[in-house]
């Protein structure tokens, strides 16, 4: 029985795409089987993991609009366990296309449940704004994982996110819950950062990681050379961060 967590959070460059890679190769290198989905059309889970996503032939937008099956919308072993639904900007035009879809709140469900199986973990990469993409992402998953940047604005938009989660729940997907929160871009040097993580854990009643992402320049760059960050650097603090919330994900 696989889980699927959505990685989502609708405020752009809170570590939504860098937690996707590089959770899903933190959890593929503990042994897991793993598939990602990039459900944003910037695509960029499917180049950092390593993929041209201006030459691929078959991607989520392809699958969504019924012009492939899941087997061949799947890239294989992008890295160790680790497969790949990828994206690119073609995505963008598909709510358009499936503005009289019937039940379109579930294409992509319906589109996994014949591999979901195959798979430990499945993680859903969500584009960042609350749109169709990311509602077919909460219908998908069984849990909603919020990264959050230690940052003065970081519960800016927690609690629309989190009316959104509980919206889907109820109208959609009952089995939805929370997976939790995790603190990204951590910065020990400053009192900041210290202050933002002690104002989230007073202000929600959510489960929140142990594990705190740090500010990281290697976990920065990885993407840029098409690796997650074991890869890239495995000794680095981003790397072992990773490793440490992919162990507190599986013992969940």
């Amino acid at each position: 029985m696989s889980r699927i967590i959505a990685i989502a959070n609708q405020k752009g460059g809170v570590g939504k795409t860098t937690t996707s890679i590089n959770l899903s190769a933190a959890l593929g290198e503990k042994g897991k089987k793993v598939l990602v989905i990039d459900t944003d059309p910037q695509g960029n889970t499917t180049s950092g993991l390593g993929l041209d996503k201006n030459e691929l032939e078959n991607t989520i937008y392809d699958l969504m609009i019924g012009d492939i099956s899941t087997d061949e919308a799947i890239t294989k072993e992008v890295a160790e366990n680790v497969d790949i639904i990828p994206a690119n900007v073609d995505l963008a035009a598909v709510e358009i296309e499936l503005i009289d879809a019937e039940d379109k709140e579930f294409i992509l469900r319906n589109a996994i449940e014949n591999v979901k199986d195959k798979y430990d973990f499945i993680i859903i990469d969500c584009p960042p704004s609350l749109s169709m993409l990311t509602v077919n992402a909460m219908t998908t998953a069984n849990t909603v994982l919020v990264p959050i940047q230690c940052e003065y604005y970081a519960l800016e938009g927690l609690s629309q996110l989190i009316h959104t989660i509980n919206l889907v729940k109820d109208r959609l997907n009952p089995d939805l819950d929370m997976e939790g929160i995790v603190f990204t871009m951590f910065d020990s040097r400053t009192n900041l950062s210290l202050q933002v993580v002690e104002s989230v854990k007073d202000n929600v009643e959510e489960h929140v990681f142990n594990t705190i992402i740090p500010r990281n320049i290697r976990l920065a760059e990885a993407p840029s050379y098409g690796k997650p960050i074991n890869l890239h650097e495995p000794k680095s603090a981003g790397a072992e961060a990773y490793r440490l919330l992919a162990q507190e994900i599986i013992e969940r």
